[in-house]
């Protein structure tokens, strides 16, 4: 599903709600997402998920190009997502 579609979606769902108006609200939801986690924030949804920001450590790995060729990978943040209990119910339950 891409944006466009989830907007589409979200107009649908609720009254009166237009699909410019959809898509601007979830701009700002995803916009506000980003701004936690560059805060290091973590955000909690209950009953969908939550995000967070995680450490990578630094690590040695190959060169994709040499494989023989060793070499050092910085430390970094990666944002990960967690599925919470509801979540995981309805994908669960679609499968059926």
């Amino acid at each position: 599903m891409t944006k466009a579609e989830l907007a589409n979606s979200v107009a649908e769902s609720v009254k009166g709600l237009t699909k410019k108006r959809a898509a601007e609200v979830i701009e700002a939801l995803l916009a506000s997402i980003k701004e936690a986690l560059a805060k290091g924030e973590k955000i909690h949804v209950v009953d969908f998920g939550s995000f967070e920001v995680q450490d990578r450590a630094a690590r040695m790995g190959r060169n994709l190009r040499n494989p023989k060729e060793v070499i050092q990978i910085p430390p970094k943040k990666a944002p990960v997502f967690h599925a919470g209990k509801g979540l995981r119910e309805a994908v669960n339950a679609q499968k059926k």
